[in-house]
């Protein structure tokens, strides 16, 4: 969202703090501007703010805002800080998806003439360092078979597979941009046609969601949608339309209240795709604000824990500060049937953090984990977050051949077509002996740069790297007496330590504290601390330099020297390479910890 967009939604709030009437005045502006073909700004109260250009031409997008908002609210939390999911990276997940329309006749593919070899080699070169990802063939698509699998009503002709879920709707984004799609794709189909497949599309629609507010919007606005696209007719009938009573019936039985993760799947057949943007919230952040609130999250937190479905616990990975869409991954895989495709949106953290290796485990080893999204840190698609952004592909309870990685991707690089990505994003198969040598089992992915150059030389490090014992393993050589070192992952938080770390000052019985500064990178990448003397003499090395610390004075005697905080602050030096996993991190320093030089003399 561009600057002064974001602003909108705050002054809307001084005008009108009713979160439901904002809701309900937009919605019912929305419909009448589909009547009276006026755009929807002409149409809302005067006391309102004026209407960003931004955002008249997606009303949808306006809706999920304010819905976004209203959870954050319901839930303790601010809204400024609820962020609904942006149209381009729906489109993008959904092109992932779908199947090949089968309304339109098949035009024959050209090859190219050209080959690659009959380019001058300065051409050549210059797509070699571009590293665009080799595409193989994709198979023929046999249209008989397709076309019983539509009689049996497993898929769309627009392509759509059947049912298609969301377990965590919102305002329903996903199955509205579905709509768009499947009404683009028969705009040249018989009204017979069209119909038939648009009443087996909404018919087969999946949404739940377990706020009252929520549900209601989801089916106002779908029904919009689908009268915005020339679906449903807005009061008399229409050729190629669906009558709207007919579509409203339709969409209460596919929108529904419920709570996913605690109850049971309310629709007798199991989707086969389920594509979603679960809350990225921890339960210690639920009910904030609320008087009961402490009580309410152990209540919730024990009720979860509780769960089974024939004696077989539902959530079987929750660790550590349990994050809700970890949750849902794992219940939107029971929910699916066997092969069924789940696409998920979620932070980028579950690739490395510690607390979702069980889940990481489950996808790889019960079911098919085939693709990943990795798109970067701020990657302007949510506004003022930056945090990077995963998205997941996985087939329900059967094995996968491979797991492939995508990216980095930038917000350019996804499209609505071409399966959602640019031809330009780089990937990597990740080979099952590589990886677990890597990870150690704890099936984490490696951060990868984009840059073919810094790719390779990474990839090098990383097996490097992993032939080399951890420091906390009981062959390296900082372990004695059958006695290994424990590792604490994560960097010093130099804000809440400020009273540990000073300045360096010789002669001042102190411990060193080890950062960037003290290392440098020559041309070939290699890090070294050649420049670091025995005890700092220049002002960069002396500042922030010395940890004082009373648990120092119990091991002040012990050898070796070095700090076991030492792997934290060492993490940034080497930072180039991507590592942001806990056994790569061990091994940086199970590397740098064997040069000698790395010592500093007491004072």
């Amino acid at each position: 969202m561009q600057s002064g967009v974001s602003g909108w939604y705050a002054r809307l709030d001084r005008c009108l703090e009713n979160r439901t009437e904002q809701i309900h005045i937009w919605l019912a502006a929305w419909e009448k501007s589909l009547l009276v073909h006026q755009p929807i700004a002409a149409l809302l109260p005067e006391d309102w703010p004026t209407l960003p250009a931004n955002l008249l031409t997606d009303p949808g997008h306006v809706l999920d805002h304010l819905l976004a908002r209203h959870d954050a609210e319901a839930d303790g939390r601010s809204p400024r800080g609820a962020h609904p999911t942006p149209p381009r990276l729906a489109d993008a997940v959904i092109a992932s998806e779908l199947l090949e329309s089968l309304t339109r006749p098949k035009t024959p593919t050209q090859p190219s003439s050209m080959h690659l070899n009959n380019l001058p080699p300065g051409f050549r070169q210059h797509l070699e360092k571009l590293n665009l990802p080799q595409h193989a063939k994709e198979p023929e698509v046999d249209d008989e078979v397709e076309f019983e699998r539509v009689e049996k009503g497993m898929r769309t002709l627009s392509g759509i597979p059947l049912p298609v879920a969301d377990t965590s709707c919102g305002g329903g984004i996903f199955h509205a941009r579905l709509i768009r799609r499947h009404a683009e794709s028969h705009s040249d189909s018989t009204d017979e046609k069209k119909i038939a497949d648009t009443r087996m599309l909404l018919s087969s629609f999946q949404l739940l969601d377990n706020d009252e507010l929520v549900v209601a919007s989801t089916r106002q606005r779908l029904l919009l949608e689908c009268i915005r696209f020339d679906l449903v007719s807005l009061k008399s009938d229409k050729p190629g339309c669906l009558p709207r009573k007919e579509a409203e019936d339709l969409f209460d039985l596919a929108v529904r209240q419920g709570d996913t993760l605690q109850g049971d799947w309310p629709w007798k057949e199991s989707p086969s795709l389920i594509v979603t943007n679960p809350p990225w919230l921890r339960i210690k952040d639920r009910f904030r604000g609320m008087e009961e609130g402490s009580k309410l999250r152990r209540e919730l937190g024990e009720q979860l824990r509780a769960l089974s479905d024939n004696g077989v616990q539902r959530f079987s990975t929750m660790r550590g500060n349990v994050n809700l869409y970890r949750l849902f991954i794992e219940r939107g895989l029971q929910i699916l049937e066997t092969g069924g495709r789940l696409r998920l949106i979620a932070p980028d953290s579950i690739l490395r953090e510690q607390s979702s290796h069980p889940l990481r485990q489950l996808l790889v080893e019960s079911h098919g984990w085939s693709d990943i999204w990795a798109i970067e840190e701020a990657n302007h698609l949510f506004p003022g977050m930056t945090q990077g952004v995963a998205v997941l592909g996985i087939s329900a309870k059967v094995e996968s051949e491979k797991l492939v990685v995508f990216g980095p991707i930038s917000r350019a690089d996804l499209r609505r077509d071409q399966q959602g990505l640019s031809n330009r994003v780089p990937s990597f198969e990740m080979e099952t002996e590589r990886w677990i040598a890597w990870a150690k089992d704890t099936w984490a992915i490696p951060r990868l740069p984009r840059d073919r150059v810094e790719r390779k030389q990474t990839l090098e490090i990383l097996d490097r790297l992993a032939r080399l014992p951890r420091m906390g393993e009981s062959q390296h050589a900082i372990a004695t007496n059958g006695h290994t070192v424990r590792v604490r992952v994560g960097e010093i938080d130099q804000t809440a330590h400020s009273k540990s770390i000073e300045t360096w000052v010789k002669g001042r019985g102190s411990r060193p504290f080890i950062r960037g500064v003290h290392f440098s990178e020559d041309e070939d990448g290699q890090v070294s601390s050649d420049t670091l003397p025995s005890e700092p003499t220049s002002p960069p090395e002396l500042t922030n330099a010395s940890w004082q610390c009373g648990a120092v004075e119990q091991i002040r005697n012990t050898a070796p020297d070095l700090p076991a905080r030492l792997l934290l602050t060492l993490i940034k030096s080497v930072a180039y390479v991507g590592l942001l996993f806990q056994q790569i991190a061990s091994s940086v320093t199970a590397l740098i910890t064997s040069n000698s030089m790395l010592t500093f003399k007491r004072g």
